[in-house]
């Protein structure tokens, strides 16, 4: 009897990249790298800098390609960009003479819809992301915790099978960036997509994911496979509160050895 394939799986990922400079030195960002996320979970990936993180992404995302081993989503090699990866980067990259409606409609237009059935999905995903009221507006007349959700709302609209999050919230103030986690929380519990999160926020992690990944330094592998196992994966700020969750982020600290890095 068959059993289900994983929303995604890495298995025994390399990337190499060419020699630069004069050290004509290959760089390899990420090394016999393996993991599994199952549908609907929300994994997040921590990890010092320049540890692969981002070119996790970009594979995922099919923009790269591994030198050794495979990306699949849902069993099948990914062998290039995929209408069902929903991709968010730290800029929302809206386009400022489009309004937020149309920007919403923006990823849908190379699907061909019919036009009732495009605006139907665009408003569907303003509403579940509170920005119904602003369909109207452009982008340079929203707040950036509000265009954050209108890129968030333009991702969910290609019901992607899963969304890869590049630091959605590091550029944003500390009020806005609490009151934004749990908006999209909230909305991606509501729509239980498969998440896979990139930050270098601990606590950003432990209040939003089912399990985290802790990397090493370059090149880059999976060294910590941390289950999360608390209630208000919807609510960040409600989780946050746990004592255990104070627990969890105390040993992601550790177990990146930021207590080194700070005394150097």
């Amino acid at each position: 009897m068959s059993s289900t394939p994983p929303a995604l799986a890495l298995d025994r990922v390399t990337r190499r990249f060419p020699a630069q400079g004069a050290t004509g030195a290959i760089f390899t960002a990420i090394e016999n790298l393996s993991f599994t996320v199952q549908p609907g979970e929300f994994v997040s990936v921590v990890g010092p800098s320049g540890c692969g993180k981002s070119t996790i992404l970009n594979l995922v995302a099919g923009l790269d390609h591994p030198t050794e081993g495979t990306v699949r989503l849902h069993g099948l090699r990914i062998n290039g960009p995929s209408p069902q990866v929903g991709f968010m980067l730290q800029k929302d990259l809206l386009l400022p003479w489009r309004t937020i409606l149309h920007n919403v409609e923006f990823g849908l237009e190379p699907r061909k819809l019919a036009a009732a059935d495009m605006r139907e999905r665009a408003l569907r995903e303003l509403k579940r992301c509170r920005l119904l009221d602003f369909a109207g507006r452009y982008p340079h007349q929203l707040s950036g915790g509000q265009r954050q959700r209108a890129a968030l709302a333009r991702t969910l609209a290609i019901d992607p099978n899963i969304v890869l999050l590049d630091e959605p919230f590091s550029a944003l103030d500390a009020q806005t960036k609490l009151v934004l986690q749990r908006s999209f929380a909230e909305t991606i519990a509501t729509t239980n997509v498969t998440t896979l999160l990139i930050t270098h926020d601990l606590a950003e992690a432990v209040a939003m994911s089912d399990r985290i990944l802790v990397m090493s330094e370059r090149p880059g592998r999976i060294v910590e496979d941390i289950t999360v196992g608390l209630p208000h994966r919807d609510n960040p700020i409600a989780r946050q509160s746990l004592p255990r969750a104070n627990e969890i982020r105390a040993h992601l600290f550790d177990a990146l050895h930021l207590d080194e890095r700070v005394e150097a």
